[in-house]
């Protein structure tokens, strides 16, 4: 609860606070990433990975939002370039994409408009109720399982509840910021919730893969950071190409909320 207020509070501020805290949230990510895979196995390509993160958050914290993504665009395809043969730095890749997501879309979908916190608002009412709504529908009628080797929990009506969860929360959000209903706004919601549910499923299959129960210890009682954000680093890192493939890379989130 602490932490959840204190980062509702810096999405309220916006600006430098707030991309502090997207860049620290980028770099956590990509260690517990890097532990979790052991993404430093690759050793130089990795410690290479992991200053051009450094410098493309520098350059996000400076306003450069262009630079910073192509830094870790040209990273990352060096990195694939070099290891194309052995393929021993995929996980680096991996990492270097995933941090980069969960550091630079919440930041640039924020920039330091009403629009920007309206997207943040969005994003968020339609991937916390499908969280909530698909444990507790999954709970109350039980039924097949989505992918049991993944997440032996999670069941297809627990899926389908968090879905019209999620439509109908950012929907309900969408109009109350904006007072009217378009008809992709459901479209654009029930993808954020799907998105966001195989975000969650992502990290799973990860920490499946590599034997790992949780993605660290910053949260005590509550594992890693990723397993908190995992569902929201995905939704975000959709809203953040939808809005800039239509309203560019200064104010992508005048594309979804036009105020």
């Amino acid at each position: 609860m602490i932490l959840g207020a204190a980062v509702v509070a810096l999405a309220l501020i916006g600006g430098l606070p707030f991309r502090i805290l997207c860049c620290a949230t980028g770099v956590i990510v990509f260690e517990e990433w890097s532990r979790m895979t052991r993404a430093k196995r690759a050793g130089p390509i990795f410690k290479f990975a992991r200053r051009a993160l450094f410098f493309s958050l520098f350059a996000f914290l400076l306003g450069e939002n262009a630079l910073s993504l192509i830094i870790i665009a040209a990273a990352g395809l060096f990195v694939a370039f070099v290891d194309r043969r052995e393929r021993k730095a995929d996980w680096t890749l991996g990492g270097l994409a995933y941090a980069g997501f969960a550091a630079l879309a919440p930041g640039m979908l924020r920039a330091d408009d009403a629009a920007g916190l309206a997207v943040l608002g969005l994003v968020i009412c339609v991937v916390w109720p499908t969280d909530i709504f698909a444990y507790f529908t999954g709970k109350t009628f039980g039924g097949p399982k989505i992918l049991p080797s993944v997440s032996p929990k999670k069941t297809v009506s627990g899926s389908l509840g968090g879905l019209v969860a999620g439509m109908a929360f950012g929907s309900a959000f969408y109009f109350e910021v904006t007072g009217a209903f378009p008809w992709w706004i459901l479209l654009l919601t029930a993808v954020l919730s799907v998105l966001g549910q195989a975000g969650d499923l992502f990290e799973s299959w990860v920490k499946r893969r590599f034997g790992v129960k949780d993605s660290g210890r910053i949260i005590p009682g509550h594992g890693g950071l990723m397993d908190r954000i995992d569902a929201l680093i995905i939704a975000l890192g959709a809203a953040f190409i939808v809005g800039m493939l239509f309203e560019g890379i200064e104010h992508p989130a005048r594309a979804i909320f036009a105020i």
